[in-house]
């Protein structure tokens, strides 16, 4: 494109831009603007997932962690996903026990059954001691 002068009250006549092959396809606005609402049905999908996950926080629980555990803790604050690595562990705790949900529930049952089984050895032991 050459450059011209351009006088005030004059008129001229602009150039037609030349092709580049920079020209985006009618689909390319629309892969755009899917891409874009994805990430927002994501970014609300973590919000609300976040907000879950920040209630009843009461309990207080010190944990030491690895070098890439605290680098993602620290991602998360520096992303203002979250507001404190506190927050960020909290929040990658809740995700962890939700997603693996049906572990827990074998953890729990098996649990369950170690202290029915606790309480008869000690009915049993009390029995014993008393006779």
């Amino acid at each position: 494109m050459s450059e011209e002068t351009i006088i005030e009250g004059e008129a001229t006549e602009v150039p037609e831009e030349e092709s580049t092959g920079d020209e985006t396809t009618p689909e390319e606005p629309k892969a755009a603007a899917t891409a874009l609402k994805d990430a927002l049905e994501r970014v609300e999908s973590l919000g609300k997932t976040l907000a879950g996950a920040m209630q009843d926080r009461a309990n207080v629980v010190m944990v030491r962690v690895n070098d890439d555990a605290l680098k993602h803790l620290n991602m998360l604050v520096e992303a203002d996903i979250t507001k404190s690595r506190s927050e960020s562990a909290a929040f990658l705790i809740t995700e962890g026990v939700k997603a693996n949900q049906e572990l827990f529930e074998k953890i729990g049952n098996i649990t369950d059954q170690i202290a029915e089984l606790r309480a008869q050895l000690r009915e049993t032991v009390n029995l014993d001691v008393e006779e």
